[in-house]
């Protein structure tokens, strides 16, 4: 990248070797030297073709690990209906190879992917033509590319919210029925799950039951959460029980909305499946993994 004629490297692994990442050691060697954090030779790379990763490296234990990170944002109605519906997913990989090895990772569905933005090592004409991710690593920690999937029929909503929720005219009491459950998971067990609502202004309290996990109610902000943890989809959780409103106050305009964490580990909620990963260029066989893991963004059920 050139800024005002000055070349720049935006490669955080060139980066790192330009000015050593500080640490305790390096700072009191620092402080006795009067020594700096900043090389004092050009990174490796930066003459070669290659310059998101530097010459020369060499590891006793040869690895490539691909993280593939989907993060859903929806909008559920009242009667649980999709409003909206979008994943936002990424490729985080951590490569630890000897020398210059030369990858190649293919999808079982990759006309799955949409809007997608590649790390610079990716050949982009590869990847249009035959839709194989073909690439010489940085050596480390990098982003391989992000992708979003929009299509309301492929997006999978991974739980579903049973929910009754009711103020009446004129009574000091409102009732809280709040059930939740997963679907569509393959089997797959959602877990650090985190339930929150602001609830309306006339709200004093909220006496309720959990059937698994703790709540919270904050009379000053109206705010209620619920921590529920893991779904067990035989006993499924539910949060009952009653609110007091202030006496002689009209009836809330509307009902509370719904907002849900969760995490659900090896699975992508979009189905993208990473068929295989090849090397090229060396002999020696490295180790390898995916892991797959969906989250909740923002994830909100209208009541």
């Amino acid at each position: 990248m050139l800024d005002n004629g000055f070349p720049l490297a935006t490669e955080s692994n060139i980066l790192k070797e330009l000015i050593k990442p500080p640490t305790i050691l390096r700072t009191m060697v620092n402080t006795i030297t009067g020594s700096t954090n900043v090389g004092e030779q050009l990174p490796t790379g930066q003459l070669s073709v290659v310059p998101w990763r530097r010459t020369g490296v060499k590891y006793t234990n040869n690895e490539a690990y691909f993280d593939v990170v989907e993060e859903i944002d929806a909008i559920i109605d009242k009667s649980g209906s999709t409003i909206t519906a979008e994943i936002q997913g990424v490729i985080d990989a951590c490569v630890k190879l000897t020398g210059m090895p030369d990858l190649t990772l293919s999808f079982m569905n990759p006309r799955l992917l949409d809007d997608v933005s590649f790390h610079p090592c990716v050949r982009f004409k590869r990847w249009e033509a035959e839709r194989i991710l073909s690439f010489i690593p940085p050596d480390g920690n990098f982003r391989l590319l992000s992708y979003h999937v929009s299509s309301q029929n492929l997006v999978a909503i991974p739980v579903y919210v049973k929910h009754n929720i009711t103020f009446r005219e004129g009574s000091s009491q409102g009732r809280f029925d709040l059930t939740l459950g997963p679907k569509q998971t393959m089997g797959k067990a959602v877990e650090s799950v985190l339930v929150s609502s602001q609830l309306p202004r006339g709200v004093l309290n909220a006496n309720l039951n959990p059937s698994q996990g703790t709540y919270t109610f904050d009379p000053v902000t109206k705010m209620l959460s619920w921590d529920v943890g893991k779904i067990n989809p035989q006993k499924l959780p539910s949060l009952k029980g009653t609110m007091s409103l202030q006496a002689g106050a009209s009836k809330p305009d509307e009902n509370p909305t719904i907002n849900i964490q969760f995490k659900i580990q090896q699975m992508a909620i979009s189905g993208l499946k990473v068929n295989r990963l090849d090397m090229y260029g060396e002999k020696y066989k490295p180790f390898k993994g995916i892991k797959y893991m969906t989250k909740a963004g923002k994830f909100q059920v209208r009541t």
